[in-house]
C-alpha cells in the first residue's frame, strides 16, 4: 500500500482544510464521545474475550451527528494487581481486523499481557465497524490493474466513476469519511471510553499512520507509542511506488542469496533469478497455471504476490518449494491458494483500498505519467518489476471519485513523549527509509530501534526486538539512539 508535497507550507494549509475542528475541539468532541462508554460483554466467538461497540461520529465536524458504532475487543490483563492500564493496537491493511487479531491469541508477551488489557478494534470501514461495500457484480468488473496505454487509463477511470458511485451507495456517508485522520480521532474516543487519561499504543504497518496522525493531533495525550513498520506519509506517488518496488526487490534479493547459501533451500545450486523470470514470461503468455487451478491462469501481476507474501516472515523455505512446484516439480502440501486479487463470490464485496485513496493522492494526470512511474519502479526492481500491492491499488484512485482528506504532508510532533519507531533492514511491504525517514520527521522524542534482518512487523520477531518494545511500554525506557538488534536466520 509515494512530489515532496509534504516539504511545501502550503501542506499544512491542505491538512488544515482537511481536519475543520481545532485540536481543542476536537479533543473536547473525543471526550464527549468517551463519556457514553462500552459495554462488555463476551464474545461470540471467543467467550474468553471481551467484545463492545462505541458509536463516533462520521463526519467529526458534526460531533454529534450521525454515528457508525466501532467493534471493539478486549483480552484483560492477566494480574489485575499489577496491571498498568489499556494497551490499544492498530491493526495494518488497510482493511485489517484490530478484533480478529485479538479473538486470537494477541502475540503480545506474557509479561504485556500480565500488565495491560490488550485492546483491539475495527476501523471505520473496515469489517464490524461499517465494512467498506461493493456490490459484487459491479466489483468483478476491474481492469487488469497494468495499463500500457491512455484507453486502459481511460478505461478505469470510467470503471472508477460505477464503481465508487456503487460502494457510496451500498456503505453510506461514512464512504466519504475513511481517512487516518478521523481513525486518530476514533481513538482517541476509544481511550477516553477505557478511562485512560493518556493512549498506550501498538501500531503496525498501516496502523501507524493512525498513530502518526494521533501524535500530530494528541500530542499531549500519549504515554506510550510504539510505530512497527511504517507508513511515511511524506512521499509523492512516484516516491511512493519506486521505494514499494526497491524494497519489494531487496527482499527477493535476500531470499535468492539465503538459498545460495542455504543447503536446505530445494532450489539450492539452481539460478533462482533465471527460474523465476521463466516463471513471469510464462504469466505473461498466460500460460501459468498454479496447481488444482486449471481453469485460471495466474498473471504476472499475482505472480508477483509471491515476493511480497513469501517475504513478510519471511517463509523462504516454503517459497522455494512454491517456485519449484511451478516450474514443474513436487507440490507441496501447503501450497495454498493462487496469489493476489481475482473475483469475488456471492453479492458483496469489500473495497479497503477507498481508504488508501483518502490518506494518499494518488491521481496522475493520464497514461504518460503512470508509465513513468512504472519505468523508474522497474530501474530499481528488475526481478520483481514493481511492488504489487500499491501499484495495484493506485488505478483504483485515479479520477478523483474519493476525496483525499488526509493528503500527504511531513509529520509535525510537538508532544514531550519519546516515541518508539521500529523498523526491519529488509522489509518487502514498508521499506527501511520509510521508518527512518518516520522517526526524523518526528524529531529528537522518537527513537528508531533498527532490527538487522528480515520481515514486516518485528514485535515477535526476536528476543531483542521485544524486549526493547516491552520494556518501552511497560517502563516507559527507550532504547538508546540507534539501537540495532542483531539479525537471526529465519526458521519458517
Amino acid at each position: 500500500m509515494r512530489r515532496k508535497i509534504a516539504m511545501l507550507a502550503t501542506a499544512f494549509m491542505m491538512l488544515a482544510t482537511a481536519l475543520p475542528l481545532s485540536a481543542t475541539q476536537a479533543a473536547s468532541a473525543a471526550d464527549d464521545e468517551g463519556k457514553r462508554g462500552i459495554t462488555w460483554g463476551p464474545c461470540e466467538e471467543e467467550p474468553t474475550v471481551e467484545c463492545g461497540t462505541l458509536a463516533v461520529p462520521i463526519d467529526w465536524s458534526k460531533p454529534y451527528g450521525a454515528t457508525v458504532k466501532l467493534a471493539l475487543a478486549r483480552r484483560k490483563a492477566t494480574d489485575p494487581a499489577a496491571r498498568i492500564g489499556s494497551l490499544l493496537t492498530n491493526p495494518g491493511g488497510p482493511g485489517n481486523s484490530g478484533v480478529n487479531d485479538i479473538l486470537r491469541p494477541s502475540g503480545f508477551s506474557e509479561d504485556v499481557q500480565r500488565r495491560f488489557d490488550i485492546v483491539g478494534y475495527d476501523p471505520r470501514g473496515v469489517a464490524r465497524s461499517g465494512s467498506t461495500t461493493c456490490t459484487a457484480s459491479v466489483y468483478n468488473e476491474m481492469p487488469y490493474p497494468v495499463m500500457t496505454s491512455q484507453a486502459d487509463y481511460d478505461k478505469w477511470v470510467a470503471f472508477n466513476a460505477k464503481l465508487h458511485a456503487d460502494c457510496r451507495r451500498q456503505t453510506g456517508p461514512l464512504y466519504d469519511h475513511l481517512d487516518s485522520a478521523n481513525v486518530a480521532r476514533d481513538m482517541d474516543a476509544i481511550r477516553a471510553a477505557l478511562g485512560e487519561d493518556k493512549l498506550t499504543s501498538y501500531g503496525v504497518s498501516y496502523g501507524t499512520l493512525a498513530q502518526q496522525m494521533y501524535a500530530e493531533m494528541y500530542p499531549n495525550r500519549i504515554r506510550a507509542m510504539v510505530l512497527d513498520s511504517n507508513m511515511d506519509h511524506s512521499l509523492n506517488v512516484k516516491g511512493f511506488q519506486v521505494t514499494e518496488a526497491a524494497t519489494v526487490q531487496d527482499s527477493f534479493d535476500e531470499f535468492v542469496a539465503w538459498c545460495e547459501r542455504d543447503t536446505d533451500c530445494v532450489l539450492h545450486g539452481r539460478d533462482v533469478k533465471a527460474l523465476w523470470k521463466g516463471l513471469l514470461e510464462k504469466a505473461d503468455r498466460g500460460e501459468l497455471y498454479w496447481p488444482g487451478f486449471t481453469d485460471r491462469p495466474v498473471s504476472a501481476h499475482n505472480l508477483l504476490w509471491l515476493g511480497v507474501v513469501l517475504n513478510e516472515a519471511p517463509v523462504w523455505r516454503q517459497e522455494a518449494k512454491v517456485l519449484l512446484a511451478l516450474d514443474g516439480g513436487p507440490v507441496p502440501d501447503d501450497m495454498g491458494n493462487p496469489p493476489g486479487n481475482g473475483p469475488v463470490g456471492g453479492e458483496f464485496a469489500e473495497l479497503p483500498t477507498a481508504i488508501l485513496c483518502q490518506d494518499w493522492n494518488l491521481s496522475l494526470r493520464d497514461y504518460d505519467e503512470y508509465a513513468d512511474v512504472m519505468r523508474a519502479s522497474n530501474a530499481v526492481a528488475p526481478d520483481l518489476r514493481y511492488n504489487p500491492m500499491p501499484m495495484g491499488d493506485m488505478p483504483l484512485c485515479q479520477g478523483h471519485q474519493v476525496p483525499v482528506n488526509n493528503p500527504q504532508h511531513r509529520l509535525r510532533y510537538t508532544g514531550s513523549t519519546p516515541l518508539l519507531v521500529g523498523t526491519s533492514k529488509h522489509d518487502p511491504d514498508t521499506p527501511y527509509a520509510w521508518s527512518a525517514n518516520v522517526a526524523r520527521q518526528l524529531g529528537a522524542k522518537a527513537t528508531l530501534l533498527t532490527y538487522e534482518g528480515w520481515g514486516h512487523g518485528i514485535y515477535g520477531m526476536t528476543q531483542c526486538t521485544t524486549e526493547a518494545m516491552d520494556n518501552y511500554l511497560i517502563s516507559l525506557t527507550v532504547p538508546a539512539q540507534g539501537a540495532r538488534c542483531p539479525a537471526e536466520e529465519p526458521q519458517g
